[in-house]
Order: C-alpha cells, then sequence, then structure tokens
C-alpha cells in the first residue's frame, strides 16, 4: 500500500500550524504526515539492505524501524510529555505483538487460505529477548524506591539492557549471516554488496530531517488534543502516539504475511518489539537526561501487566511452529480489550 499522497499533509501540518489553529487539526495533518515519511525510511532502507547481505539486511530493516519511534519520542520529551512517553513505549511494545501480529496472521491466513508456517529457532530468540525486555520493564515497577533511586535503577537497568541488545546484534552478525537459510532477508544478487545506493540514502536522510519537523509539530499538539478529547496522558501514549511510529512497520509485516513470507514479518513484529524495549526505551531515559527531562523505566502497574499479558499471548500462540488465521482476531481482541481499560484509567 503506497502513502505518498500524504506527503500533502506536510505543507498542510507546517500551515496549520503556523496560523495557530485549533490543536486537534494540527495533530491530524502533522500525524498522517508521518505516515508516508515513516515508509519512505522503511523502503529506502529495505533497498540498501540488498546490499548488505541477508542477515545484516534485516539487522539494517528491524534497527531502522525504530527510528520514528525514537524521533517522536525526543521531541515529547522535550515538550515534558514524560508519562505519555513511557506510554508510547508500551503501546509500541503492545501494539507490535498484539494489534500488528494479530492483523499480519489474519491478512495472511486468509490471502494464502492455509496455515502460516514459520522458523520455531527465531521465535525462541525473539521470545527470549521479550522475556529479557519485560524483566528490565518490571523492575522499576514493582519495587518502591526514593526519586533519586529510581533514576538511579532506571540509568542502571537502561544500560544493561542496551549491553542485552548489543550482544544480540553481535549474534546476529556473527551466527545467522553464516546461513543464509536462517535469514531473513534474501540478497539481490544483481546488486554492489560493498557500497550503498545514493538514491535510498538520500531519501533516508531527507525522510529524516521531515520526520524531525513534523515530529516536533505533532509533539507540539497531542498534549492539547488528548486534553481535548478528554484522553488520558497514559491512553494517548499508548493509543496516539505509540500508532504514529508503527504505521510503516504494520504495513510491511502485513505485506510479508499476505505475500506467505511469514518467517519476515513474524521476526518484523517480534524484532520490533524487544528493540523498542532494549533499543529505544534505554536511549529515550539517556535523551532525557541530556535535554534535562526525569525519564525513568517506573511504568504504572496497568501498563507492566499489559506488556506480561501481551508477551503471554504471543507465545501461547507461536509454539507449534505453524498458526491459523483464527488467532489473528484472537490477538486483535485482547489489544482492543486492553484499549478499553487503559481509557477508563483514572
Amino acid at each position: 500500500m503506497n502513502f505518498k499522497w500524504l506527503f500533502i499533509c506536510i505543507p498542510l501540518g507546517i500551515g496549520l500550524d503556523l496560523l495557530k489553529v485549533n490543536p486537534l487539526l494540527v495533530f491530524i495533518a502533522s500525524s498522517l504526515a508521518i505516515i508516508p515519511l515513516a515508509q519512505l525510511i522503511g523502503d529506502a532502507t529495505e533497498e540498501m539492505s540488498h546490499c548488505l547481505g541477508s542477515a545484516k539486511g534485516g539487522l539494517l530493516n528491524s534497527t531502522m524501524g525504530t527510528v520514528p519511534d525514537l524521533i517522536i519520542g525526543f521531541f515529547a520529551l522535550q515538550n515534558g510529555l514524560i508519562e505519555m512517553v513511557k506510554a508510547s513505549i508500551t503501546g509500541a511494545i503492545i501494539g507490535n505483538l498484539l494489534f500488528g501480529l494479530g492483523l499480519s496472521i489474519l491478512a495472511g491466513g486468509i490471502k494464502n487460505k492455509a496455515k502460516l508456517h514459520y522458523d520455531r529457532s527465531v521465535t525462541h530468540i525473539y521470545s527470549s529477548l521479550l522475556l529479557l525486555t519485560t524483566f528490565g520493564l518490571i523492575i522499576p515497577a514493582v519495587f518502591e524506591h526514593s526519586v533519586e533511586s529510581d533514576t538511579e535503577i532506571s540509568l542502571t537497568i537502561s544500560i544493561i539492557l542496551l549491553l542485552i541488545y548489543i550482544s544480540s546484534v553481535i549474534f546476529t552478525l556473527t551466527n545467522i549471516d553464516i546461513n543464509d537459510k536462517k535469514s531473513l532477508i534474501k540478497p539481490d544478487n544483481n546488486q554492489s554488496t560493498d557500497a550503498f545506493k545514493a538514491k535510498p540514502l538520500i531519501e533516508l536522510v531527507g525522510a529524516g530531517i521531515g520526520l524531525a519537523i513534523m515530529s516536533e509539530i505533532m509533539t507540539d499538539s497531542i498534549g492539547p488534543t488528548a486534553d481535548r478529547l478528554g484522553l488520558s496522558p497514559i491512553f494517548a501514549g499508548v493509543f496516539l502516539l505509540a500508532p504514529i511510529g508503527m504505521v510503516s512497520e504494520l504495513i510491511n509485516t502485513v505485506r510479508f504475511s499476505r505475500e506467505n513470507k511469514f518467517d519476515i514479518s513474524l521476526a518484523l513484529t517480534l524484532g520490533s518489539s524487544t528493540q523498542i524495549g532494549l533499543l529505544v526505551a534505554p536511549l529515550l531515559v539517556f535523551m532525557g537526561l541530556g535535554i534535562g527531562q526525569d525519564m525513568n523505566l517506573l511504568f504504572s502497574k496497568f501498563e507492566v501487566i499489559a506488556i506480561i499479558l501481551s508477551v503471554a499471548a504471543v507465545n501461547h500462540i507461536l509454539h507449534l511452529g505453524s498458526v491459523s488465521w483464527v488467532s489473528g482476531p484472537k490477538l486483535i481482541g485482547i489489544y482492543f480489550m486492553l484499549g478499553i481499560a487503559f481509557f477508563n484509567i483514572p
């Protein structure tokens, strides 16, 4: 699905922001403008990945998929929306695990009229990383600490999470690339693996600049928009801020699943969730420290429960090596049930 026509929302969003119109209109226009920019980053990264080989290309794809989340999170932190940023981390994790994976299972199962098969060894790796991610987010929340120790614990756990992420990257580069059968993206033999193409690199830089501009406008307007709609910061973070950053991944995971490439689809959804926890969350903690915002990993009890339930639901469904389309609506249903609960949090 091509969203290039939404590029018109970039000048529209900038114009509405300069005119200081209704924040809701600014938020809608800037949010829609982020969608094609995120898709452009995904397309450019995918094209560049063919020059790197299979495993390195897959790693680049999943890593660059977190760029929108990082940029949006940074500008939200600059606006002091700490609780909303933390909620967006929760929203990105449960959104990918429940809604993204559920939609890809449903779309792929119906399109191919058969069970979707996948490599259980790959899901085992991601399940282990998801478990470690969950531990990193649970530990600060389940113990009562002073404000000072909350910050210290968050910084220490952030370092540990980043070290786990780095070790998983090293494992990917030193093990998976040895055997192309385990690789998630097949290299294009007609392209050189020694250098990137100039065109996707330029697109990547341009999309990143555009994303930064529109993210700043969007995060400036999301606070007043949430107030006007009567939404809590947690609900706004989970179901407004987080979905904007995961649009590109959602489009790609459904596309791969419909093309009967469920292994790639699964890697995108599970990989994105693990990278949100192991990479994005720690980096946002350090970014907050750098700009004087007290960003930490002290999530609310309900956010922690939502992440635990999501990980448990996915692990329950992905244990046989194949999955039928009926599992898709189950995951999507859990996502919307959590949405109702988040909406009614005081």
